[in-house]
């Protein structure tokens, strides 16, 4: 007696839209641009200095070599450069994230004298470079004698106009009803703050604090500025000192450049999900 074979169900493969492949050609375009000048420079990286600089340049490395790699690991003081930038952008985070939350709220629900004045100062500051500011800030640190010193690197960058602004705006988004409620049922100000407020921005908190993070360890003006001390450098700074007498050593540098790279694509892949709902949240998509 002959059992008939089970019947395996093959499920219709769904064509495409003409929509979805455009979106998709467009997707792929555009991730070819933002990748291509990583490949480069990793491929670059892997070439030997007189490759590095050969005319016409060419992409793929004639001789495979790692020299630049070791090269910058020997001469170059990463693991100090790495731990200064790592201790500035947390301290940077940390204060940013409480003076843009507190900043925030204040502006969306209390009611002050002089209220407008101060919003109006804040988003000023929006539209002021850092760079114009370099120099009497540079001053101000230097007369309160932190310079070549963490906090002479950490205070001044802990004027986040931008951050206020962001929060703000998600506060005032926030339902009143919500704050009420609390204080029909007793709780102050303070404990509606920190038990309704902050579990519901956790969102925005997050993308605050990860673009923060990321603009601090990028920064190579300021530090530049504010330190003398070959020990206090950051990433950014110490990778400007690889070079010699012949000029940059251009594979050396962008091993370099990885290396002071290769922490924000890990902070980008493992939080991206919260940057995509942080910028929902704060309504900055549409801006």
């Amino acid at each position: 007696m002959t059992t008939a074979a089970p019947q395996v169900r093959v499920r219709p493969r769904r064509n495409w839209p003409p929509s979805q492949i455009v979106l998709t050609l467009v997707g792929a375009a555009v991730s070819v641009v933002f990748l291509a000048p990583l490949a480069w420079a990793l491929f670059t990286s892997l070439k030997s200095e007189t490759e590095a600089v050969e005319v016409p340049p060419h992409w793929l490395p004639k001789e495979w070599t790692g020299q630049a790699w070791s090269a910058v690991l020997e001469s170059g003081n990463i693991t100090d450069w790495l731990v200064n930038s790592l201790v500035v952008s947390v301290c940077v985070t940390a204060v940013v994230l409480v003076v843009g939350a507190l900043a925030g709220y204040g502006f969306a629900r209390t009611e002050f004298r002089g209220r407008g004045v101060l919003m109006g100062v804040v988003m000023t500051g929006l539209m002021v470079s850092p760079a114009v500011l370099g120099v009497p800030l540079f001053t101000t640190v230097q007369q309160m004698g932190m310079v070549d010193t963490y906090w002479g690197m950490i205070l001044p960058q802990c004027a986040p106009a931008a951050m206020v602004y962001i929060l703000y705006k998600f506060f005032q988004g926030v339902p009143r009803e919500l704050e009420e409620a609390a204080f029909i049922d007793g709780a102050g100000r303070w404990r509606v703050f920190f038990t309704i407020i902050l579990p519901l921005s956790r969102p925005s908190l997050a993308a605050v604090g990860i673009f923060t993070f990321i603009s601090s360890w990028n920064n190579f003006l300021w530090p530049y500025m504010v330190t003398n001390n070959p020990d206090l450098m950051t990433m950014p700074n110490g990778i400007a000192t690889v070079m010699n007498s012949y000029g940059i050593q251009w594979a050396q540098l962008m091993a370099g450049g990885l290396m002071a790279g290769l922490p924000l694509i890990v902070v980008f892949v493992f939080f991206q999900r919260q940057i995509v709902a942080g910028v929902a949240h704060t309504g900055l998509a549409g801006q």
